[in-house]
């Protein structure tokens, strides 16, 4: 007969064990963020209601958009082009550098020396917002596009070198280790091992960074880093608000179309 210690031991009263903690691990998880929740309802000062008690407000200001005036059409389509011309350029610089610092984030191809400072560079590119870096260029370089592209630029960095070393440190070993097994040299490793595995997530995070941009470079335009949001800025301070409803469909029909453009693109690279 086998002892109440044996039966206490076996693998099958362990895993019944393992599952019990299990649940209460997750009970608590659930609780804690109940809590978190809770502690910032207050902070956040949530008031669903006042959606219902302003509900009037609201809508008489929709109707103060309809219908929207394209008097001006061809002067906001150009500064369209404009802010997409500015997060063409922020996101390339930013994809161009995010490459090699998203590999020296990655701590299964870099040293934790490397790594660490690295990450706390990147992240303090990626806790600032863009807006914060588009009013500090604009004091240093002038009012201009290239401000709006310096802002893109740094901040995107620090967001897409976080997701590209993430791809890196989620990949196979096993190619690697076979290129390594050839004597082939760390650059080489990562070339012909590393870069083929996470080149279609890298297009995917690039894109959808692109796409993000646009509507960045729309608003950093409020500040003076050009593009159609200094109309819109300007067209919201003076309360024709016709002319922003023409602004903002004008955004809206870009970024789809610029959508509709990655999803092509995307098909045909993963």
């Amino acid at each position: 007969m086998m002892s109440s210690n044996a039966m206490g031991s076996s693998p099958r009263h362990q895993e019944i064990l393992k599952g019990r903690a299990n649940q209460v691990g997750k009970g608590i998880a659930w609780l804690v963020m109940v809590l978190i929740l809770a502690w910032a309802w207050q902070g956040a000062e949530m008031n669903p209601i006042s959606l219902w008690q302003d509900a009037d407000n609201m809508w008489t200001l929709i109707q103060d958009f309809v219908p929207p005036d394209f008097t001006d059409w061809k002067l906001y389509v150009s500064e369209m082009i404009v802010t997409i011309q500015i997060a063409l350029w922020g996101t390339l610089l930013a994809v161009i550098v995010a490459i090699p610092f998203g590999i020296l984030c990655s701590e299964n191809i870099a040293p934790w020396w490397i790594v660490q400072p690295t990450r706390r560079l990147m992240d303090a590119a990626r806790a600032i917002n863009e807006m914060v870096f588009a009013m500090l260029f604009v004091v240093a370089v002038g009012l201009g596009p290239f401000a709006g592209v310096l802002a893109l630029f740094v901040h995107t960095t620090g967001v897409l070198a976080k997701l590209f070393s993430e791809a890196v440190e989620a990949i196979d070993p096993g190619p690697v280790e076979g290129v390594r097994a050839t004597g082939a040299t760390r650059i080489q490793e990562i070339i012909y091992g590393v870069l083929p595995q996470v080149l279609p997530l890298w297009i995917s995070f690039s894109l959808y960074r692109f796409e993000s941009n646009v509507r960045s470079a729309s608003v950093v335009g409020m500040v003076g880093a050009g593009g159609i949001g200094v109309i819109l800025w300007e067209s919201i301070r003076g309360f024709t608000f016709p002319q922003t409803g023409a602004v903002i469909l004008i955004i809206i029909v870009s970024v789809t179309a610029l959508d509709v453009m990655s999803q092509q693109i995307r098909k045909r690279f993963i």
